[in-house]
């Protein structure tokens, strides 16, 4: 296939464009930061620019992998996240309908799962940690989960008035930066990330593998909606404990954890607060992360 992939240039993009090159795709780059994988240099914000491309390009499937994040935030205006996330992607969807195109990946996020009160509840001690399905009603509590969702509405739309195929994957977190979460803890920031493969993270590599996924499931699945995240060993029966004795826990699943941390220097969360489950993805999408937190044990076991 021909395949439209915004967000080029960034950590997805990157990782995700040679994959697809590898699977026999043509991929055509959109992206306003020039790198070796935009063809085009560009935003979706420009409706007669995204048509173009589309057109003149014969674009068969479209992975709408860019737009304003949460780290964003501190740098772009409020109108500025409106623009590229919302508009930008009616941009996109409007102008496939136009040329015909009907296959449709749109990379959203976990973090819109998080309402202030949720945030609010964890802040001040909540009694059970959250366990976060596709079946929640999100409350986002900034503009980049409010434009996030705003374009999944969008997305079910155009899915519902046209027929698009349209897989939305609300992915957790597989930037490269240090978490968010890093000047709270005395810890390191690869045993931040490790710890959090057991509830909110995946490797860059297996979000890309899910888009390929998504793009390939799209036409039986019509619509879907799925979280992705590495799958997680606890259940929801674990959430009273978590909270407030998470090292006991993720202990039970793995006994010899406190062993290999220890020779590394690395602690567990004493609290979890959140689990993003993935079941559905497997169920549905036949998709399953490749690396957990079970392959960061074996590789400090072989180290």
């Amino acid at each position: 296939m021909r395949i439209l992939l915004t967000g080029s240039a960034g950590w997805l993009g990157q990782t995700l464009a040679p994959r697809l090159e590898a699977g026999g795709h043509e991929v055509i780059g959109l992206d306003p930061v020039a790198s070796p994988r935009t063809a085009v240099r560009g935003s979706v914000t420009d409706r007669d620019l995204v048509r173009s491309v589309l057109r003149e390009a014969r674009i068969e499937a479209i992975v709408h992998a860019g737009g304003l994040h949460k780290p964003d935030i501190d740098r772009f205006s409020r109108a500025d996240f409106m623009a590229v996330n919302i508009h930008g992607t009616f941009n996109l969807l409007d102008a496939a309908v136009e040329q015909g195109i009907d296959r449709f990946v749109f990379t959203s996020t976990t973090s819109l799962m998080i309402s202030a009160a949720i945030r609010a509840g964890l802040a001040g001690g909540a009694a059970r940690a959250s366990w976060l399905t596709e079946d929640m009603v999100p409350e986002p509590r900034n503009i980049y989960g409010v434009t996030k969702l705003a374009a999944e509405k969008l997305c079910r739309f155009y899915h519902d008035a046209f027929g698009m195929k349209v897989v939305v994957l609300r992915t957790a977190r597989f930037f490269p930066e240090a978490d968010d979460m890093a000047h709270a803890i005395d810890q390191s920031d690869e045993n931040t990330k490790a710890n959090e493969l057991l509830f909110r993270r995946l490797t860059v590599a297996d979000a890309a593998e899910a888009h390929i996924r998504a793009l390939q499931r799209a036409p039986e699945l019509g619509y879907g909606l799925f979280i992705i995240s590495a799958a997680t060993p606890f259940t929801p029966a674990d959430c009273d404990e978590l909270i407030g004795n998470a090292p006991a826990v993720v202990a039970r699943y793995f006994p010899n954890y406190p062993a290999l941390y220890a020779r590394r220097g690395w602690t567990m969360f004493h609290s979890i607060d959140r689990v993003y489950d993935s079941s559905l993805a497997a169920q549905r999408l036949g998709f399953v992360c490749r690396t957990g937190f079970r392959d960061v044990l074996a590789g400090l076991a072989e180290a």
